[in-house]
C-alpha cells in the first residue's frame, strides 16, 4: 500500500507510470466494483417448493456431531436424505443412520466425487442439496436455500457460511473473517451478475438434471492430463455456468461449519482449496473470457496478487542485501543509515497494509469490531501462511494428490503427465514479471 501511494504520487506529479501502481489501481477499482455490485444484492424472498434430495458424503465424523448434523436436517423435512459412507466400513456412522431412520449406502471406493455420484443415483428430488458431513444447518436453511430456483434460469445456489464459535482461537477468528469477507463482498457481487464462480460446498443446491447431465465429466474430466479429485464444488459450479444457468447466493440461508484448530491442518485445507481454485480458473479461462469477463478479471487478479506481493518482498530483500533502499522511497524523510531506513520502510508498509485491510473489509469489522484487535495477527497469517500456500497451490495445481485433511479419503492417482510443468512455467513468468514491476 505504501509503495502504491508513493508511485501514485509520482504518477500524478511527473507522469511516471509504474506497472505496480497500475496493478494496484486495478485492485482498488475491482474493490469499488464489488462494493457497488454488493449494494445491489437482495436475497430471494418469495417461497417456493420443490422435491429435495439431501446427499451427504461422509468418511468419518465424531458421533455427536454427525447426529446433530442429521437431526437438524431432518427437522426441515427434505423429501429424502441419503448418506453415502465411503472408504473403509464405519459401523458407528451406519448405526447412527439406522437409529435416526436415514437411508445410507456404503462404497469401498474413497472419494467425494464417487460418493456424490452414488447419492445422486439413489435420489429422486428435483433439487439436489449437497451437504458436507460436518455442516450445521440453522432454522429454515433448506426453505430459504431453494427460493432462488423459482427463477428457471437459476441452476445453483449457495448459503451464507460462518464458523462455529469463532472466538475460540485466533485461527477460528481468522477463518470466520475469511468467510465473512466472502459472504459480504464477493458472493453478493457475483450473485447480482448471476455468476458466483464457486458455490462453496458445505451446503449447495443444484437442479438435479444439471448434475445428471455432467456426471460423466465430473468423474473423469482431466486437467493437463491428470484427474483431480479436489474442488468438486467449483467444478460443479463450472458445469452449471457452462450450461447457461445462473449461479447465485442466498444470504438468508445460513450454515455453520468448524475450522481447524491446528496450524498444519489449516495449511493443508488452504493448500487443497488453493490448488482446486486455481486449476479450475485455468480450465475455465476460455469460457470466462467469452461469457463472464468480470468474473475472469476477479479470478485472474486473485491468482496474480500473491506473485505481486512476493515480488515486492523480494525487492525489499534485495535492497537490504545491497544496503540500499528502493528508489521510490527516497521521497520519504528516512534516516541515512540503510538498515534503519529499510526497517522504517517495512514498518510503514505494514501500518499502511493494516489500514488498507481495515478500509477494504470494513463491513466485517462493523459487524464484529473486536476483530480489529486481531487485525495485525490476521495480516501475519495472510503473509506467512496464505501467501506461500497460494503460491505453492498454483505451482502444483496439476499434481494429483490426496484429500489432505481426512484419513482414508481419496489418495490420488498414480498417473503422471509432462503437462504438469505448465503451471510452473506460467508461475515462473508471473514471478519474474512481479519482481520487475517492483524494482
Amino acid at each position: 500500500m505504501l509503495a502504491f501511494l508513493l508511485e501514485l504520487g509520482r504518477w500524478w506529479t511527473d507522469g511516471s507510470v509504474y506497472p505496480f501502481a497500475v496493478f494496484m489501481a486495478l485492485i482498488w477499482f475491482l474493490w469499488v466494483v464489488r462494493i457497488a455490485l454488493a449494494r445491489r444484492y437482495k436475497p430471494w424472498k418469495r417461497p417456493w417448493t420443490a422435491t429435495t434430495s439431501v446427499i451427504i458424503p461422509v468418511v468419518d465424523e465424531p458421533e455427536e456431531l454427525f447426529r446433530d448434523v442429521l437431526r437438524r436436517i431432518m427437522v426441515q423435512r427434505p423429501t429424502e436424505i441419503i448418506v453415502v459412507i465411503n472408504g473403509r466400513r464405519n459401523p458407528v456412522l451406519e448405526k447412527i443412520c439406522a437409529d435416526i431412520g436415514i437411508h445410507w449406502v456404503w462404497t469401498e471406493i474413497p472419494g467425494k466425487r464417487n460418493a456424490l455420484k452414488i447419492g445422486l443415483e439413489e435420489s429422486s428430488g428435483e433439487i439436489a442439496v449437497l451437504v458436507d458431513s460436518d455442516t450445521i444447518w440453522t432454522d429454515n436453511t433448506l426453505s430459504e436455500l431453494i427460493k432462488p430456483f423459482r427463477d428457471p434460469e437459476v441452476g445453483g445456489v449457495t448459503t451464507r457460511q460462518r464458523i462455529l464459535e469463532p472466538s475460540r482461537a485466533v485461527l477460528t477468528r481468522w477463518a470466520d473473517w475469511l468467510e465473512s469477507v466472502r459472504c459480504q463482498y464477493s458472493m453478493p457481487a457475483m450473485s447480482v451478475l448471476g455468476t458466483v464462480g464457486c458455490l462453496p460446498g458445505r451446503t449447495i443446491a443444484f437442479r438435479s438434471s444439471i448434475l445428471f447431465d455432467c456426471l460423466d465429466d465430473f468423474l473423469s474430466e482431466k486437467f493437463l492430463g491428470v484427474f483431480l479429485e479436489v474442488s468438486d464444488d467449483r467444478t460443479l459450479t463450472n458445469y452449471t455456468l457452462k450450461r447457461g444457468y445462473r449461479t447465485v447466493y442466498q444470504s438468508t440461508s445460513l450454515v455453520y461449519t468448524d475450522a481447524p484448530l491446528q496450524l498444519t491442518k489449516l495449511a493443508k485445507q488452504q493448500y487443497r482449496w488453493a490448488r482446486g481454485s486455481q486449476y479450475n480458473t485455468l480450465r475455465m479461462l476460455p469460457w470466462m473470457l467469452r461469457n463472464a469477463k468480470m468474473l475472469c478479471l476477479f479470478y485472474l487478479t486473485d491468482i496474480a496478487v500473491p506473485f505481486v506481493l512476493l515480488g515486492t518482498f523480494g525487492s525489499w530483500v534485495a535492497a537490504a542485501f545491497h544496503q540500499a533502499r528502493p528508489g521510490i522511497y527516497n521521497a520519504l524523510p528516512l534516516p541515512g543509515d540503510p538498515t534503519r531506513s529499510l526497517v522504517l520502510v517495512i514498518v510503514l508498509a505494514a501500518v499502511m497494509s493494516l489500514l488498507s485491510i481495515a478500509i477494504r473489509f470494513g463491513r466485517h469489522f462493523a459487524y464484529r469490531p473486536q476483530d480489529l484487535l486481531f487485525l495485525p495477527t490476521f495480516m501475519i497469517i495472510n503473509t506467512l501462511l496464505l501467501l506461500p500456500v497460494r503460491l505453492l497451490g498454483f505451482f502444483r495445481c496439476a499434481h494429483n494428490a490426496s484429500w489432505g485433511t481426512r484419513k482414508d479419503s481419496f489418495a490420488g492417482e498414480k498417473s503422471r503427465s509432462p503437462l504438469v510443468l505448465v503451471p510452473y512455467l506460467i508461475g515462473a513468468m508471473m514471478l519474474a514479471g512481479s519482481v520487475m514491476m517492483s524494482v
